[in-house]
């Protein structure tokens, strides 16, 4: 239930459709944001997880709640819990999606689960997205998201989860060094008001982070290059989840490995050496 009396298990089963162009002038934003020396062009492939900066609607102003999303409700269910996360996802790419195409995409929550933790109360929210380039699927999508509690003033961080072993063995790394400059365009190219990702003084003096947060779908895109390079292919299929947040305050660590099936297993570690997050890439 929300504060309202809401079954939020009603929301099982809404769909929504939305329209969106893979517009090249987009695509060359995103490009430079990752620093990269050269952006897809009209017809090229667009890389993985690029797809999340479409299909995001600029919510009206009036419409948004103190943390910069808009206010709960319409196709997600209102959750009245505060804080709100990327938990993780399983992506699948049957063809490419092709840039300067235009795109559709169909989606629809699968479930809604409250759960309580550790930490508090929680839900876990489920939608599957399908987005078409031009008439062909290119992109099918469970999306994990997570409301929860905000932790109580004083309470312990849970404690951090440890990479495996094979990650300090990994062949292929990366090192990235996050910004406040980094983190706002990329919150601009996905309209994504969160304030924890560009507003200092809220991410620290509101919610309490020790800086800006990394936003989860980068880290996803981040490591699904890595796979990428690494393998020497494009990706069939990707699946992560975020065990734990990373901040602007230092660089943090990408590993990769191949997975003796023909995959690879990917990290992101902390600064601290803790686990977070961890995917899989066939």
């Amino acid at each position: 239930m929300n504060a309202d009396g809401q079954d939020l298990r009603d929301w099982v089963g809404r769909r929504e459709s939305a329209e969106d162009a893979c517009d090249p002038r987009r695509v060359a934003d995103m490009a430079a944001t990752l620093d990269l020396p050269a952006a897809p062009r009209e017809g090229d492939r667009l890389p993985p997880g690029w797809h999340w900066m479409f299909f995001n609607p600029m919510a009206r102003a009036s419409e948004l709640g103190p943390d910069g999303h808009p206010r709960r409700g319409g196709f997600l269910p209102p959750v009245a819990l505060p804080r709100r996360m990327w938990a993780g996802g399983r992506l699948s790419f049957p063809a490419p999606l092709q840039v300067g195409e235009r795109l559709r995409r169909y989606s629809e929550i699968l479930s809604v689960e409250p759960k309580s933790g550790r930490s508090g109360a929680m839900v876990f929210v489920t939608v599957r997205h399908r987005i078409f380039s031009g008439d062909a699927l290119a992109v099918e999508e469970e999306h994990d998201i997570v409301y929860r509690e905000a932790p109580a003033p004083g309470a312990a961080a849970p404690a951090p989860a440890a990479p495996p072993a094979a990650a300090a063995a990994a062949p292929w790394t990366g090192r990235v060094v996050p910004d406040p400059v980094m983190l706002f365009r990329y919150s601009a190219l996905t309209a994504n008001g969160h304030r924890i990702h560009y507003d200092h003084p809220y991410a620290t003096g509101v919610e309490g982070y020790p800086g800006l947060v990394f936003h989860g779908p980068l880290t996803a895109t981040l490591l699904m290059a890595l796979a990428e390079k690494g393998l020497g292919r494009p990706l069939a299929r990707f699946e992560f989840r975020n065990r734990g947040p990373l901040f602007d305050v230092a660089p943090f660590t990408l590993a990769a490995a191949p997975d003796g099936a023909g995959g690879a297993l990917a990290w992101a570690i902390a600064p601290s050496g803790a686990l977070a997050t961890e995917a899989a890439a066939a």
